[in-house]
């Protein structure tokens, strides 16, 4: 059979090509964010829920009771 001519491409023709061989190459796969290591001495704002009586013994100790209720669960982390 004999070669049959080729059909002369479009401008439409050119730029879906055109297009498609871009998206292949300017593709980017989606990348987790890199996780962080927890930095000693860098506090993070959380809510907790305690009950009341262990809030009453940390803040009857005065100023600083998040500090100490901090070394206790640190403690209790084995850290």
């Amino acid at each position: 059979m004999p070669d049959q001519p080729r059909r002369p491409r479009t401008l439409n023709d050119a730029r879906t090509e055109a297009e498609a061989a871009f998206k292949k190459v300017t593709k980017k796969e989606p990348q987790a964010p890199p996780k962080t290591n927890a930095v000693p001495g860098v506090k993070e704002l959380v809510s907790l829920r305690i009950d009341q009586d262990v809030l009453e013994y940390f803040q009857g100790g005065g100023p600083g009771w998040q500090d100490r209720i901090n070394d206790a669960l640190r403690k209790a982390a084995g850290k």
